[in-house]
């Protein structure tokens, strides 16, 4: 049984539209123009799927005037690869994406102050010792949910997964904003990996491209400037057409680009249960009523579940999140960059670590404000920065876990970049390149992987990291030391001493300790007596040692 079927698309300048599709054997199917803007037309569909496209005068600049053209629909939720075909499912009567059904939807998540979030790249971070896949898709994600369940990980932060042009990419150049990447596998796929997340109690964000798109997005093609600027805001920091979030519509009240962008967000939120969104490139965005809009209305659509709002912003902007802000959190690059600094290149100025330890003194109003790191996609891990300044083997693996350490006892919600915990050390590309699992076979990589597990473990168990509460008890800078203390109101107490020195301290004394009594060294696991507010303790060269109040 067929029944009418809606197709429409948004090209309010344009003359005119059709459509074409394997249902009407590619002949042309006319589309009338409506008051909002809209081609729209009807046909009639028996359930089954069809691939099809629009035809229409483009209004784009780069195009002869009302030249026709062939373009993919903006909305499609689903990609033939090879012809660039969008898909189009009917069930029931009625266009659907899939037929998945949920089965986690009534798991609890993580609140937005208690993640640990892990970053990962689809195609590279998936796959066994062996390896017997050429690329990583979704299903090789969830094969390894049971390893991050184990490390402790709570949210995943998935780079950009929709559809861009050909096989392999970081993402950042989308070409189909409602379609996710064909090659990672299907749209119940992403589906499946998503609710085996959630039935984990991993919540999942999505990397969001909302600066610009690839140049083929058929936005482009239709009408360039009614959704983009003319012409690059920056040439230096240019990666494709930029969206235009000021241009309103007076004619039509709109603001062309940002219903589109708040198209997608609402639709993945709504289809894919995603759990928060990281925006890419937002100081280039640059437009604080956008970026507010958008983040109130996610929230909005993702109902009474938490949902992440995260920027990038570089360089950073305080006022870009906390109570007057547009955004909930961003990535906190001056964390990111001072412990490199003092982790790398031996640098040592204790302002600028007290600084990034209490993101408040810069600033910021509290903990889910900003997303700290020691890794990310965007830079070279730090086992290979440590490499190149020919720091290996035992001397790597000391900063390594000092960086850990002050990352999981910092003010701020902590991120992990796919591998770092078992210490990878490849350099960034952008061609293909997977983490390499053998690494869990060293000795010295295990214990890595077993540190960060115990630091990511207490996080989750001693709620006074979760909070703005922290002070500053011992600063020797000369000695290239200092400690300070993270507490809550019911009761929860951590202390830790860092040793940012090349040399062994033997039976040092940290005065002004938080409290007398019997503490529990959470790396070493075992307990020492403080006596008279002092703590006296040997701490080698690189090492931060973290107390657990008992």
């Amino acid at each position: 049984m067929a029944n009418l079927v809606e197709f429409k698309l948004l090209a309010p300048y344009n003359k005119a539209a059709m459509l074409i599709g394997t249902f009407s054997d590619w002949e042309e199917v006319p589309m009338e123009k409506g008051d909002d803007g809209y081609f729209r037309t009807q046909v009639e569909l028996a359930d089954g799927t069809y691939q099809y496209k629009f035809r229409l005068q483009s209004k784009s600049w780069f195009f002869d005037a009302d030249e026709w053209i062939t373009i993919t629909d903006p909305y499609a939720t689903d990609i033939d690869d090879a012809s660039q075909n969008g898909i189009v499912r009917i069930k029931d009567g009625k266009q659907i994406v899939d037929d998945y059904v949920w089965q986690n939807d009534d798991k609890p998540l993580p609140p937005d102050h208690q993640l640990i979030i892990y970053e990962l790249h689809v195609g590279d971070f998936s796959g066994g010792e062996d390896d017997p896949y050429p690329r990583g898709c979704y299903q090789h994600v969830v094969e390894k949910l049971d390893y991050l369940s184990e490390l402790g990980i709570n949210a995943i932060e998935l780079m950009p997964v929709k559809e861009y042009p050909g096989d392999y990419s970081w993402g950042y150049n989308p070409r189909y904003y409602f379609a996710p990447e064909s090659s990672y596998g299907s749209t119940q796929g992403l589906k499946k990996l998503i609710d085996e997340c959630h039935g984990r109690g991993i919540r999942v964000l999505m990397d969001g491209i909302y600066n610009h798109s690839d140049t083929e997005c058929p936005l482009t093609q239709i009408d360039h400037d009614y959704w983009y600027h003319h012409s690059p805001k920056d040439e230096e920091y240019n990666w494709g057409p930029e969206f235009n979030y000021e241009f309103y519509d007076e004619k039509y009240d709109r603001f062309p680009a940002r219903q589109f962008a708040g198209d997608v967000i609402r639709f993945w939120v709504q289809e894919y249960h995603i759990d928060g969104v990281r925006y890419d490139a937002a100081r280039q965005i640059e437009n604080f009523d956008f970026l507010g809009w958008v983040t109130a209305q996610a929230e909005e659509w993702s109902g009474p579940k938490p949902f992440y709002n995260v920027a990038e912003y570089v360089p950073e902007k305080t006022e870009v999140t906390g109570l007057e802000g547009p955004m909930d959190g961003l990535w906190h690059y001056s964390f990111y960059f001072t412990l490199r600094d003092h982790l790398c290149d031996n640098q040592f100025d204790l302002e600028k670590l007290k600084d990034v330890l209490d993101c408040r003194r810069q600033g910021y109003a509290g903990a889910v404000n900003v997303v700290n790191f020691l890794n990310n996609h965007d830079h070279d891990y730090l086992m290979g920065a440590l490499g190149d300044r020919e720091i290996l083997d035992d001397a790597a693996f000391k900063r390594a876990r000092l960086g850990i350490a002050l990352l999981m006892t910092a003010v701020g919600v902590p991120m992990l970049w796919m591998g770092e915990e078992f210490g990878e050390y490849q350099h960034k590309t952008i061609e293909p390149k997977k983490i390499d699992w053998t690494l869990l076979k060293n000795d010295s990589n295990r214990h890595l992987f077993e540190y960060y597990k115990g630091l990511i473990s207490l996080r989750k168990q001693n709620h006074a990291l979760y909070g703005e509460n922290i002070e500053f008890f011992h600063e020797n800078p000369e000695g290239r030391i200092f400690a300070f203390t993270r507490w809550n109101d019911e009761g929860s107490r951590v202390a830790v001493v860092v040793n940012f020195s090349d040399n062994f301290l033997a039976d040092y004394a940290f005065p002004n300790f938080p409290a007398d009594g019997t503490w529990h060294e959470w790396t070493g696991d075992y307990d020492v007596e403080v006596h008279d507010g002092q703590l006296i303790t040997d701490l080698a060269e690189f090492e931060a040692k973290v107390y657990v109040w008992q």
